[in-house]
């Protein structure tokens, strides 16, 4: 039957599990949504439970075909932040999302005492709620006893990769991978290490922490209490830098863009580290051998989270791909604008107090204006977040790899195209996500005996080229550059 890798995608809405031959096609699939909660404004919360039981529920339906996996691979929502007690394996308060921004008034005293240098010097990152960081030690004070039982050792904090880790293995691994930890705000990306300065800074005990480890490692066996079966973890990786793996953006130079809750996109710099000048991320692409490969890389916290918006809050859409005939019917946006900033500004402006907004509403606007309008912020965006790319690296980007689900649209991905005025390419293997945790582990495991043996199997599905004149380009940017402005003028208000 040939060899074949489970791949854990545990995501913001969703749960996924898909097992892929070693041609890197996926076999069978399961995916399950969970609950959203917003117990305040700015606050998202998940059930770490809830995110365990969809996990083994899927991983349990992609296996039922009876196919023996040899290895298993997780990717993971990054930096949402979860602390459980070491003897019980129970969470001690809900898992604190990455979009969660709670701890605003905490990264602005750090940026107001003068550490943001310090920061994204060792870390790569900007002070920010949207990093795990700030979210530890907010549980720590928050929950009754936790700074007491964190420092005696009785507790563990992990990203969700962490948790599953746990879990999968009955509490034998504590452990993460370097992607992961390269989000906390705690992990020095030049030594690849937890660094004691940031630990002492940000008021978070070593003990708390996981191992960090390569992304294709050992991670121990998942039991049959668990999903079944025994089977080796093999790869860990956090989405984006899954995505990249999946997306073979091996060389430097090379930038994918990935669209579900969020957006990110991700440029490889090779094994040097680029301190952005724009407002990016300096992170960590993979880790392999000891070995880390960096990258460049742009946040949007909302993408398809504002199509989410238009059916579960507006209720205006039955489902998301309604959004294409909609927009397709419009001959213009008619000056209408969405600023999804439900959670704040990510990248480049990185404004946690900003919030959404709708602007250029007349009496003719309708449902369309409005799909459409969710679709076109992705795609501005994404612009700003590219714009920015080129300039750090000082580089021309020729063409950009996409996936993620918004990445079916091809009224989108045609728009996307013309706003950046570059080559938009869909694999034909759009789930490169839980596809490169896969690639990971099968290199962990020996299907695979380098990367350049996965990259061989990157397959264009289609290429967007762009075709917008320059002036409807240059047009549209600026109602969008006037309808941030207004968004970031209304927060100092």
């Amino acid at each position: 039957m040939g060899e074949f890798i489970l791949s854990i995608d545990q995501g913001t809405t969703s749960s996924r599990a898909i097992l892929f031959n070693a041609h890197g096609m996926p076999v069978r699939s399961a995916q399950r949504e969970f609950t959203q909660h917003f117990p305040r404004p700015g606050w998202v919360e998940h059930d770490p439970e809830e995110i365990w039981e969809t996990t083994v529920a899927v991983c349990r339906e992609a296996l039922s075909g009876g196919e023996k996996a040899i290895a298993v691979g997780i990717t993971n929502q990054r930096e949402t932040t979860i602390v459980w007690d070491r003897e019980s394996g129970r969470p001690i308060h809900p898992a604190i999302v990455w979009q969660d921004r709670r701890t605003a008034d905490r990264c602005r005293i750090l940026r107001e005492r003068g550490f943001e240098d310090a920061i994204a010097e060792k870390t790569g990152l900007i002070i920010d709620p949207y990093f795990s960081g700030t979210k530890i030690a907010w549980l720590l004070d928050e929950v009754e006893g936790a700074r007491d039982r964190a420092e005696a050792g009785r507790l563990a904090f992990g990203t969700v990769d962490s948790f599953l880790i746990w879990r999968l293995t009955n509490g034998a691994v504590h452990a993460s991978d370097a992607t992961n930890a390269a989000r906390t705000m705690l992990f020095n990306i030049h030594t690849q290490e937890w660094d004691e300065e940031l630990l002492q800074l940000l008021h978070v005990p070593r003990a708390l922490l996981p191992d960090v480890r390569d992304c294709a490692a050992d991670f121990g066996n998942t039991t049959r209490e668990s999903i079944g079966v025994e089977i080796p973890i093999a790869g860990v990786a956090g989405d984006q830098q899954a995505a990249t793996v999946g997306q073979c953006c091996a060389s430097p130079g090379m930038v994918k863009s990935t669209y579900g809750t969020g957006c990110f996109a991700v440029m490889n710099t090779g094994d040097k580290p680029v301190r952005s000048q724009n407002g990016l991320l300096t992170t960590i692409a993979y880790r392999l051998d000891g070995t880390p490969t960096y990258a460049l890389e742009g946040s949007i916290f909302v993408a398809g989270a504002a199509v989410q918006w238009l059916r579960d809050q507006l209720k205006i859409i039955s489902a998301a791909a309604d959004t294409e005939a909609l927009a397709r019917g419009l001959a213009d946006n008619d000056g209408v604008y969405l600023v999804p900033a439900f959670v704040g500004l990510g990248a480049p402006y990185w404004n946690p107090d900003a919030r959404g907004a709708l602007f250029g509403l007349t009496r003719d606007t309708g449902i369309a204006h409005f799909a459409r309008a969710a679709l076109e912020s992705v795609c501005y965006q994404t612009h700003d977040l590219v714009v920015a790319m080129a300039s750090d690296a000082d580089a021309d980007i020729a063409s950009i790899r996409v996936d993620g689900g918004m990445v079916a649209n091809d009224w989108m991905l045609q728009l996307l195209a013309d706003i950046l005025d570059v080559a938009v390419e869909r694999p034909t293997v759009t789930e490169t996500t839980a596809l490169g945790a896969a690639y990971l582990a099968g290199l962990q495991a020996g299907v695979f005996d380098s990367p350049a043996a996965f990259s061989s199997q990157w397959q264009l599905d289609r290429r967007f080229e762009p075709a917008m004149p320059d002036a409807d380009r240059r047009r549209l940017l600026q109602g969008w550059k006037n309808a941030v402005d207004g968004v970031n003028t209304l927060t100092t208000v």
